[in-house]
């Protein structure tokens, strides 16, 4: 089912199969912020990702020695979450554990998804709950793409994106941003390794930096050709994407322990994606233990984890 928040400023629809924003309109200009999820490209808009965070070494993770197969990003983004609560501002859905989740997840949770708009933003709110005795491992993240290049242009020559740390210290004097070598395992039939196609179904992205002009670099032909941008340490918890006029259109404020940055470049994809992600891929030495899996997030019974990031529109 959709639902909608608004106010003088934007529209946005929220679907609750998966609990994700599907579109962020500008009243004023009647502008669409968010990809409309085409399947040619892609078939998604801003899905959850929990309780894992890209994909798994063979497919799979262990506990206490037993195996459970996963796909990438896991569950809970292809299921229907129920709606707890919606007032002007807000909306709230949940999605809790079940005989089909325990299956093949075998921890309780109750996780939260939660909308906020203000003037021009919306703050996106994760609550995750332990309703159980022993600890639960997880990973969550968010997938938000947005439209870009924004005006019909062929391509995102001339587009930049602009880093800032904790969205308020510049990255003016910043050189760089450092990508971190071993950040994503892809599970795909062609990919590039070093310039050269191998079918083996695993890359790691190189050990690549992002030259920073006054904390912004170009998307120049060919940025996106090798899989994701995965940044961590904290380097920068702010994001835009600024147009070739100069102008900034979104920014993303996180405070994750790490960030990816995506566009399908063999497909000369209309979107970019910003990505605040409590978890990554596994690397391709991992041995698939969930407790060992780096970036877990473990909770103990009845806690509560909460965390939030902020899109912000213009």
């Amino acid at each position: 089912m959709k639902y909608v928040l608004e106010n003088d400023k934007i529209s946005i629809e929220i679907d609750s199969f998966g609990a994700e924003l599907k579109s962020v309109i500008d009243k004023k200009t009647n502008r669409e912020y968010m990809w409309y999820a085409d399947k040619k490209y892609w078939g998604r808009t801003s899905p959850v990702l929990f309780p894992f965070v890209g994909s798994l070494k063979n497919k799979e993770f262990i506990v206490d020695g037993r195996q459970y197969p996963m796909g990438q990003h896991g569950f809970a983004r292809d299921m229907e979450h129920s709606l707890l609560s919606k007032d002007d501002k807000s909306i709230w859905f949940i999605l809790e554990s079940n005989e089909e989740t325990l299956a093949k997840y075998p921890f309780e949770f109750k996780l939260r998804i939660g909308y906020e708009i203000k003037d021009n933003s919306v703050k996106v709110l994760w609550e995750v709950e332990n309703p159980a005795g022993n600890n639960l491992p997880f990973s969550i993240g968010a997938h938000p793409a947005f439209i870009c290049p924004r005006y019909n242009e062929e391509d995102k020559s001339g587009y930049k994106l602009s880093f800032a740390k904790f969205a308020k210290e510049s990255l003016n004097t910043a050189k760089d941003i450092r990508v971190n070598a071993d950040a994503e395992l892809k599970n795909i039939e062609k990919i590039y390794h070093h310039g050269n196609t191998r079918d083996t179904g695993l890359a790691i992205t190189e050990n690549r930096i992002l030259d920073l002009q006054e904390g912004k670099c170009d998307i120049t032909p060919g940025f996106f050709d090798r899989c994701t941008y995965m940044i961590e340490g904290n380097q920068a918890n702010s994001v835009g994407i600024v147009d070739p006029d100069g102008e900034e259109f979104v920014r993303v404020l996180f405070d994750t322990p790490l960030f990816a940055i995506w566009s399908p470049e063999e497909k000369n994809a209309p979107f970019l994606c910003i990505e605040p992600w409590y978890g990554r891929a596994d690397h391709v030495d991992f041995e698939g233990d969930i407790y060992k899996r780096e970036f877990t997030n473990m909770l103990e019974g009845q806690d509560v984890f909460h965390s939030e990031y902020v899109m912000i529109f213009s």
